[in-house]
């Protein structure tokens, strides 16, 4: 039996977005072209344009496509995190792998790109802060933290960077003996801080009575 008409439309779409970022990833921005893109994934040039008019519209929509996929299954694996002290550093080694993988190096291409071409940066400057407001919700939502908090919300994001920087770090050479380090050192001190912050707070009154109360000989007043 034929495979129907919208079916193998949303085939040929998901081959093209998946091979441009390979293509990018492997070959760079410079070389990846629709036509390089369609040879890749297997279907002719008019059919590529005929779904992406523009190179810019193939690799945009092929960036918010893989970023939403890696969201989800980061989502969908959050159940499978460890509970107690080992969740922490799981959360860490996953977040890092998000930036040591492939979408990572093709979106740095194009980011890479936009730089210097004022078109492609205003189409670039949404999907970017769409990405960080998205992969910040992740990060809290695995942790488990209270992500109304703003000591909170800073430690986040600045796994995030430090995920982002070891992903440059990466690009050139094979960097993963001093990026583990780095990571279960962090994942460590991140534990730690959000420990501080997860302990309850005494309430006011409370406070203030035990310090005022009298205290007998031997007896040191405590919080």
């Amino acid at each position: 039996m034929r495979e129907p008409q919208q079916d193998r439309s949303r085939t040929t779409r998901r081959r093209l977005l998946e091979a441009t970022i390979d293509c990018l990833a492997e070959q760079g921005w410079a070389a990846t072209t629709v036509g390089v893109v369609a040879k890749r994934a297997g279907v002719s040039r008019g059919a590529a344009q005929h779904h992406f008019p523009t190179r810019e519209d193939l690799i945009t929509a092929a960036l918010e496509y893989m970023f939403d996929t890696r969201m989800q299954i980061a989502r969908d694996e959050s159940g499978g995190l460890p509970e107690g002290p080992g969740r922490t550093a799981a959360v860490v080694e996953r977040l890092v792998d998000y930036y040591t993988g492939t979408l990572f190096k093709a979106a740095l291409q194009v980011w890479t790109a936009a730089a210097s071409d004022p078109a492609l940066r205003q189409r670039v400057l949404p999907l970017e802060e769409r990405f960080g407001r998205t992969a910040h919700r992740v990060a809290v939502d695995q942790l488990g933290v209270d992500g109304s908090d703003p000591e909170v919300r800073a430690l986040v994001q600045a796994t995030l960077d430090l995920a982002r920087g070891l992903g440059l770090a990466d690009v050139l050479t094979d960097d993963s003996r001093r990026r583990a380090e780095i990571v279960a050192s962090w994942a460590a001190q991140l534990e730690a801080a959000l420990a501080d912050r997860a302990l309850p707070v005494p309430d006011a009154a409370i406070v203030r009575r035990r310090r005022s109360a009298p205290t007998g000989p031997g007896q040191a007043a405590s919080l």
